[in-house]
């Protein structure tokens, strides 16, 4: 079953000096309905100003990723790390047992867009960690990159604490490329740009998401020029 969330029905919130669409319920938008997608519990695509960000606040029990679009996103918590990510790089942050952290745009002059994503840990308990990756970005041309997984294999791949890989692809128009996975699974794909058609079913344009399921052979088709991300979940 491929279901498809359009990117104009996120909720949507501007406070000014962030702009944010969410994909699951949070903070002020609730609804019991759209709490999660097996243990993916918040997508947030984040438009912060310049020299603005959100201010040191505390986490815990959640892996929290964040993939820059644009932009620098500059990191600091109470563990001591501080570090400036921008496209090309992952930072994963394993909140565990607790732990402090800021996240502000640094620069004077250019927006930082980024997606914040939280997953369940496979368990609690969990020592609080950071972790900053690059990625070749020239490896995304129309194959599936894995950037976060729970076993990596190479030091460009960042490691999250549950049963997840989550891919980046820039797909040439025209091309098509096939996901397998194991029956019983899940996937998530979002649209960054561009736009898609899996399955030769259905269509999806920027923004937009598909919450995938009982579908172990995936075919995705750019029908543009397009950026994505497919995550595949327990």
């Amino acid at each position: 079953m491929i279901r498809i969330y359009p990117a104009n029905q996120r909720y949507h919130a501007n406070h000014g000096w962030l702009n944010s669409y969410f994909s699951f319920s949070f903070a002020e938008y609730f609804d019991p309905d759209n709490m999660n997608f097996g243990p993916l519990r918040v997508l947030n695509d984040d438009v912060v100003k310049p020299l603005h960000g959100f201010g040191a606040h505390p986490h815990k029990e959640m892996e929290i990723v964040s993939i820059v679009l644009s932009g620098q996103l500059k990191h600091q918590d109470s563990l001591g790390n501080e570090a400036v990510t921008t496209f090309g790089g992952i930072q994963r942050m394993s909140a565990g047992t607790g732990i402090v952290h800021s996240e502000v745009n640094p620069s004077a002059a250019e927006d930082v867009n980024f997606l914040q994503l939280w997953f369940l840990p496979e368990r609690h308990g969990l020592a609080p960690s950071y972790e900053r990756t690059d990625f070749d970005v020239s490896k995304l041309k129309n194959q599936l990159l894995p950037v976060v997984t729970q076993n990596p294999q190479s030091s460009d791949i960042a490691h999250i604490h549950q049963d997840l890989t989550i891919y980046l692809s820039d797909m040439e128009a025209g091309k098509q490329l096939v996901f397998q996975q194991e029956e019983g699974r899940r996937i998530f794909l979002f649209v960054i740009e561009g736009e898609l058609q899996l399955n030769n079913e259905v269509k999806l344009y920027k923004r937009d998401s598909a919450r995938i399921t009982e579908t172990p052979r995936l075919t995705i088709a750019a029908n543009t020029s397009s950026r994505f991300m497919l995550i595949d979940l327990p």
